[in-house]
């Protein structure tokens, strides 16, 4: 009953074939993000490369952190979860492409595949973590939001931007291991900023 209830209203929806197309959509997006993200790195250098890339970089995380949440639309713990589930869902659309169409034409470096000596068992799992971890916070953010208003993916990503780039200065400053002046280094900061603004919204949340 709660379910039928759920759906009527429009918000946390988590029916399964639901949550599939969904996935496949968004395993698709990845796959074009990753490829577009080959070309600029292939093609271009120097601020061209370090700016098209940002670009479509933040586009990329954007679609990966807040599109599940804006199709579940979620308000309660079933919402977020089904979020998760289309982002884990998602990853295993992008690696059957990958597998199947990425590696084999080469169309780019992979960086994961060559650390774990060529073997898809080291590098699947850092997709399948980061692609759930990520819709996970994002549906977060935007359930938070939805308790005290509307529901917003563009404030939502200033704010973790906001934070990534805090945590990203932060760690070139301090001298975190690895950290630099680089889209990579920005990509990893996104996880602890993504991760704070669904903290801090969570907080607000409850207090409004």
């Amino acid at each position: 009953m709660s379910s039928a209830v759920r759906a009527d209203s429009g918000t946390d929806l988590t029916d399964l074939p639901y949550v599939l197309r969904s996935a496949v959509t968004l395993g698709v997006i990845t796959a074009v993000v990753v490829v577009a993200m080959s070309f600029i790195t292939r093609f271009l250098a120097g601020a061209a490369e370090f700016g098209l890339g940002a670009v479509v970089l933040v586009a990329g995380l954007t679609a990966v952190t807040f599109l599940p949440g804006s199709w579940t639309r979620p308000r309660t713990i079933e919402g977020i979860a089904g979020a998760a589930g289309i982002g884990l869902a998602a990853t295993v659309v992008f690696l059957v492409i990958d597998v199947s169409a990425l590696q084999p034409t080469g169309i780019y470096t992979n960086r994961w595949h060559e650390i774990g000596g060529g073997s898809n068992w080291w590098y699947h799992p850092v997709w399948w973590m980061v692609g759930t971890f990520l819709p996970w916070m994002g549906a977060q953010i935007l359930a938070s939001q939805a308790r005290s208003g509307a529901a917003s993916i563009a404030k939502g990503m200033v704010t973790a931007l906001a934070l990534t780039i805090a945590c990203w200065v932060l760690a070139v400053l301090l001298h975190f291991p690895g950290a630099g002046w680089n889209l990579g280094s920005f990509g990893v900061a996104f996880l602890p900023g993504v991760t704070l603004a669904a903290v801090l919204g969570a907080l607000g949340g409850r207090r409004s």
